[in-house]
């Protein structure tokens, strides 16, 4: 199987003023066509280094990809880098890119600077794939011979993203051209509720029943909750698939409900698409969330179909004055507390008209807690049509954390609601 190396230049991702979204997007696409990534490295603006680095990944991958330093400045030395690896002689100037960059900065109404120019220079070293989405060009270099063991590809991309990913269809294209490829099969379990580490306990004898030739990754996120993957390298499509179906197919005794969804689905859109299968809707009501509920749900297009709209009602007079919570019930109970959350979800649901309802009141922190309900307290209710609930859940975190903890468990908890009324079939008896 062919093994690839990713690398991103620029002091800008080692100091953490830029967040590295490349190397994601570029593994996603190498595993897509069967190449695996097993590399991933970050080099300053050092042509040195670069040079070292470079050499170092290409003497054990056979296809290496390099993101940054391309730019106009003084300090983007990838192609000074690249012209001594290649063995370049000279620097030639690729005349269609070079149209390229003109067309683009005659569009912006910019000068023919020097600079802006030379981004049209390549060593002769290289083959060129065309940069319509900015000025400087995709460079491919052929590798072999000399201190190069067998044949090995470089391509090298600019940083800037929405450029990269746009390069990605052209250099796939070319590796699949220029290489024999096998099949990559991933599946990926999506859960909610269960910790990674208990997760593994509980899963340690159906792991260690697994094939050889089958390999489980745990990826825990904040948000959505413990995916669990599967992934078979080499072999057939077909028949991997219906193997690794097969073995999670063995996981509904064991965990349940806590399953939700495949590959990138998330909580808001397994809720969605529930709703909008039913014709249902649902609304929120929200406190320490700040509206984060309504971010979620509204970012799933077409969620205009069965998302009403929210409340957010971080004051108590918001609550009693537009939700309609009895003043005494804060009074006696205080806002983040069962009865609160009780009244804030009919509330919404009443005066949206919606069938399901969300609301969240709790303390995010830094301050605010007590000994009774310190930061990380959160009181979750979720109105039904036949009944509504409440439950209180503990976090351990800073304020955003807290956040992202109280609205990702808020909807787990409408997700469970919603099936419980429609009936919906547990998901791994179904796929």
């Amino acid at each position: 199987m062919l093994k690839a190396a990713i690398c991103t230049i620029g002091d800008e991702i080692l100091i953490g003023q830029v967040l590295d979204t490349n190397s994601r997007e570029i593994s996603k696409s190498l595993n897509e066509i069967g190449v695996k990534t097993e590399t991933m490295v970050s080099v300053g603006d050092d042509c040195g280094k670069i040079v070292q680095s470079l050499e170092t990944l290409l003497e054990s991958h056979d296809i290496v990809l390099v993101t940054g330093g391309l730019g106009p400045t003084r300090d983007d030395m990838t192609k000074k880098a690249l012209a001594k690896i290649s063995g370049a002689s000279r620097w030639r100037t690729d005349r269609e890119q070079e149209r390229l960059i003109i067309s683009m900065l005659d569009r912006r109404g910019i000068a023919h600077t020097p600079d802006n120019l030379a981004q049209a220079l390549v060593p002769d070293s290289c083959e060129v794939i065309l940069n319509r989405r900015g000025m400087a060009p995709i460079t491919v270099y052929r590798l072999s011979g000399g201190r190069f063991t067998g044949n090995h590809v470089l391509y090298s991309l600019p940083g800037v993203p929405h450029e990269a990913v746009g390069a990605l269809p052209d250099i796939m294209d070319d590796i699949r051209r220029h290489f024999s490829l096998s099949d990559i099969y991933h599946r990926t379990l999506v859960t909610f509720g269960i910790p990674e580490s208990i997760m593994s306990d509980m899963l340690s004898g159906w792991e260690s029943s697994l094939p050889e030739d089958m390999k489980l990754a745990y990826l825990p996120d904040q948000a959505i909750g413990l995916r669990l993957r599967l992934s078979i390298y080499g072999g057939r499509h077909d028949e991997e698939e219906r193997r690794i179906r097969r073995e999670f197919g063995k996981l509904e005794p064991i965990i349940g409900d806590a399953a939700y969804g495949w590959e990138n689905d998330t909580l808001e859109s397994v809720i969605g698409n529930m709703l909008k299968e039913a014709g249902m809707t649902v609304s929120a009501a929200e406190s320490c969330t700040g509206g984060r509920i309504s971010e979620l749900m509204t970012s799933i297009a077409g969620c205009s179909d069965y998302y009403l709209g929210s409340v957010t009602s971080y004051a108590n007079s918001v609550k009693t004055g537009v939700l309609g919570v009895r003043k005494e019930t804060i009074d006696r109970f205080g806002a983040v507390s069962e009865e609160c959350v009780r009244e804030m979800a009919e509330g919404i649901k009443r005066i949206t008209g919606s069938d399901f309802s969300v609301a969240t009141s709790g303390i995010a922190g830094p301050g605010g807690g007590t000994d009774e309900k310190p930061v990380g307290t959160v009181w979750i209710g979720i109105a039904s049509p036949d009944r509504t609930i409440a439950r209180k859940l503990m976090f351990y975190g800073d304020r955003k954390r807290n956040i992202v903890n109280f609205a990702s468990n808020a909807l787990n908890l409408l997700r469970l609601e919603t099936a419980r009324f429609l009936k919906v079939s547990h998901i791994l008896s179904i796929d």
